[in-house]
């Protein structure tokens, strides 16, 4: 089970061009190195890969720019990944959760303003989720060696209005994003680099704005 990750949040032009950086080596690439590590004795065993994505996979949206283009990497590579490992018996599935009560979730709610636009997304993406169902919906998936994983039931429902979405964001979000622009120019400074024990290791520092969702 791949589920490296950190998280930076705010307008690109905010963002320190490093962290932004780090935020697509730790997420993409690191789910890269964790497959080619692993992939041997997964084609020896017959095993199966778990490729943790996200939400933001399926629904991309502003001010986390950096994650949501991580995390529809590691989605597209893990499906084609499925496609060139499978007659060698290895499957590969790709797990997908909303907000979810997670040190990162947590982490990016002690922003103000990123947890304003957050409660302002329509039900039910706008209400955090508890970690024990998720838990439990991932691990069953894993048992069934899935193609796909949702750790909340509605998840699955996305899918099929993925294709919907772009149109949607890009006449809704420039509304949003300007109605709370003063507010994120006034704490910019804030999210330069990431906050917490994980997110300082994702880093290689202490730091502030984003938070980790822990790896395995």
């Amino acid at each position: 089970m791949a589920n490296a990750g950190i998280a930076l949040g705010g307008p690109l032009l905010d963002a320190d061009h490093r962290m932004f950086s780090r935020v697509i080596e730790v997420n993409l690439l690191g789910s890269v190195a964790t497959a080619r590590a692993f992939l041997p004795a997964l084609i020896d065993s017959g095993g199966y890969l778990l490729q943790v994505a996200s939400l933001a996979a399926l629904t991309p949206a502003p001010l986390m720019t950096a994650y949501c283009a991580s995390k529809a990497g590691v989605e597209s590579f893990a499906h084609a990944l499925r496609a060139e490992t499978g007659h060698k018996g290895v499957k590969v599935g790709v797990g997908y959760l909303s907000w979810t009560d997670t040190d990162m979730v947590r982490g990016a709610d002690r922003d103000e303003v990123l947890r304003e636009m957050r409660a302002r997304l329509p039900w039910p993406a706008n209400k955090t989720y508890p970690l024990e169902p998720a838990v439990e919906r991932i691990v069953a998936g894993i048992a069934r060696r899935s193609p796909h994983v949702y750790a909340q039931w509605w998840l699955r429902g996305m899918q099929a209005v993925r294709g919907a979405v772009p149109g949607v964001l890009g006449r809704l979000g420039p509304r949003e994003v300007a109605r709370l622009e003063p507010r994120l120019a006034a704490t910019a400074a804030d999210r330069l680099r990431p906050v917490g024990a994980g997110g300082a290791a994702g880093a290689g520092g202490s730091a502030v704005g984003a938070a980790t969702d822990g790896s395995a």
